[in-house]
């Protein structure tokens, strides 16, 4: 199979990089480990039943979530609750923390465990208050220079009438522009399901990186199957042809990187998945240190602009 553009212009910015001469300070080992790193991924091109299998990963009732994340990798956490004009939403979950000893603002969505908590939390759907709450933490980072994390996991905003009453396609465009404004790192991932503009809303960041077994697409492989063969039960030949999971992802260019997970799926062992996570974040901050806030701005707003776009 021919390489598709964005493996040639990784592997043309592989070569650039390996010939650059190394100097005092200079940040280009990772640089160059991060890109072989996806062309190792790219060049094992998964099968239907590996992208099915990523989606069924991406679900699993027992995959750690933004709190159980929050829990193993951020020190002195505290959480913020309500969107200072109607309600808190339980979908969606903003605070402050301390990650390797730099503060940061997290926000992310949070599914539930058993059917009280998946009722309080909307199954991680937000309601518009809960993208107002994002909002409101995204301006006090913006206020204090702190660097902001995003955790995706939803299958979406929450569908409801009262969501749609409330103003629910009018957040979803607030908090993405709320973040395209930012002058601050944003750094999110996609910890399990990335759906559609429930995703999107808090996925406008300078880096967007994705777990090994998420997916992230902007409809579920039923909702595509019901739509083109009127039959949800369609739903593994539908994700088979659109391409949900991260290795396709990061094939066209929609995410940065991959975030590798414990042998069998992040479920398997929530240490050592926060553990990878932790690091992949630390080592995107890193990268993103030291570039001004409004060059920030101009690369964020300028790469989201040339996603979609084809010669």
């Amino acid at each position: 199979m021919a390489p598709s553009e964005y493996e040639l212009r990784l592997r043309e910015r592989l070569g650039r990089l390996r010939n650059v001469p190394l100097l005092g300070g200079a940040k280009l080992s990772g640089e160059l480990q991060r890109l072989q790193r996806q062309l190792d991924r790219i060049a094992e091109e998964p099968s239907g039943d590996d992208i099915w299998r990523s989606v069924e990963l991406a679900r699993h009732a027992h995959r750690p979530y933004t709190l159980d994340y929050v829990e193993r990798l951020l020190d002195d956490w505290f959480e913020l609750h309500g969107d200072r004009r109607r309600a808190d939403d339980g979908a969606m979950v903003a605070g402050l923390g301390k990650l390797g000893g730099r503060t940061i603002v997290l926000v992310g969505q949070q599914k539930g465990r058993d059917i009280q908590e998946r009722t309080r939390r909307q199954f991680g759907m937000p309601y518009p208050e809960g993208y107002h709450k994002a909002i409101r933490a995204f301006e006090l980072a913006e206020r204090h220079g702190f660097p902001i994390v995003s955790l995706v996991d939803t299958p979406g905003a929450y569908p409801g009438v009262a969501a749609e009453q409330h103003g629910q396609g009018g957040a979803i465009a607030a908090s993405q522009a709320a973040m395209a404004r930012l002058t601050v790192p944003t750094v999110a991932c996609v910890i399990g399901e990335g759906g559609s503009g429930g995703a999107i809303a808090i996925a406008f960041a300078d880096r967007v990186l994705m777990q090994e077994n998420a997916i992230y697409s902007v409809i579920s492989p039923e909702g595509c199957a019901a739509i083109l063969w009127r039959d949800a039960g369609e739903a593994k030949k539908a994700a088979a042809a659109f391409k949900p999971d991260a290795a396709h992802c990061l094939e066209l260019g929609v995410i940065d990187g991959i975030v590798p997970e414990p042998a069998g799926g992040a479920h398997i062992d929530y240490r050592e998945a926060a553990r990878l996570l932790g690091e992949a974040l630390r080592e995107a901050f890193d990268d993103l240190e030291g570039v001004p806030g409004d060059e920030l701005r101009r690369r964020r707003r300028a790469r989201f602009r040339s996603l979609g776009v084809f010669a």
